[in-house]
């Protein structure tokens, strides 16, 4: 299919928005549209401890903690137009039967959770279902979300649910059949980021250099480039191409890359993430 892509944020003023479970996605989330200029009024939220719930206040969002309200879910979704479902894949449908009876009708329902089917959530909910997969850093603006409308969902509902997120990054529609390819590489993508500069601090430890300094180098060598490419408008390949004189040091490093097939690591990595998710999905 041909996809279409979402920039924000847009400004748009959005409805008001229930948050279930405030874990490593649904506190992205909430960041991103507790967040100046983020959009969302009305924004309840829910966390399963009092102190993670005094924390998430400190942002101005109204919180409840099932350990206090052991019915917050329910009392969170009465008057919420967008309810977004950020609790563990394994939980995603008792949550939905749990809060089916407080919810209105015309809520839509936003799922964060890998391998949980549109049908399995439209089997428990009678109405819009959305599936999404954004990743950690909508917490500052710049997550990647991809989403996948429902057998229920009409055009104004996905255009809420695409102002909502574009609000803490872009937004890619796809079909469900590639939302799991997608996760693969956006959704689990910024912890393949870290895991390499993990490696690349602790070789620079290793030629002697301080914690501090590994740190400099690496940190600010990735951010640089990810910048660079940005406000270029080039490609990653044009800019590779750029720092790799023929047979520098460079050049060097990257034909040990080659030789270690790092191209085909990644394929079996992002494979291995797919294969999980259908796995979760048959669960």
């Amino acid at each position: 299919m041909v996809h279409s892509i979402y920039t924000g944020p847009m400004g748009t003023k959005l409805p008001r928005t229930a948050i279930l479970g405030t874990g490593n996605m649904g506190g992205a989330i909430l960041q991103g549209l507790a967040q100046p200029g983020g959009g969302a009024r009305g924004i309840r939220a829910t966390t399963r401890s009092e102190a993670s719930a005094n924390k998430l206040r400190e942002t101005g969002v109204v919180v409840e903690s099932l350990e206090l309200v052991p019915q917050a879910n329910s009392a969170a979704v009465a008057d919420a137009d967008v309810i977004v479902l950020a609790v563990k894949p394994a939980q995603i449908i008792g949550l939905l039967a749990e809060i089916a009876p407080s919810a209105k009708p015309e809520a839509i329902m936003v799922s964060v959770a890998a391998g949980i089917t549109l049908s399995s959530m439209e089997a428990v909910w009678p109405g819009a279902v959305v599936r999404t997969m954004p990743n950690t850093p909508a917490q500052v603006g710049l997550g990647v979300t991809g989403i996948a409308r429902g057998s229920r969902v009409s055009d104004d509902a996905l255009a809420l649910v695409k102002a909502m997120c574009e609000t803490f990054g872009a937004v890619i529609e796809v079909h469900e059949s590639e939302i799991n390819a997608l996760s693969s590489i956006s959704g689990s993508g910024p912890a393949y980021v870290y895991f390499f500069m993990e490696r690349f601090i602790e070789v620079a430890k290793e030629r002697g250099f301080s914690d501090e300094a590994a740190r400099v180098m690496v940190e600010g060598t990735f951010r640089g480039a990810a910048e660079l490419l940005a406000r270029s408008g080039e490609t990653p390949e044009k800019l590779r191409e750029a720092v790799t004189s023929p047979a520098g040091t460079t050049a060097a490093a990257l034909a040990v890359f080659g030789e270690a097939d790092i191209a085909g690591i990644i394929r079996l990595a992002t494979n291995a993430a797919i294969a999980r998710a259908e796995d979760m999905a048959k669960d």
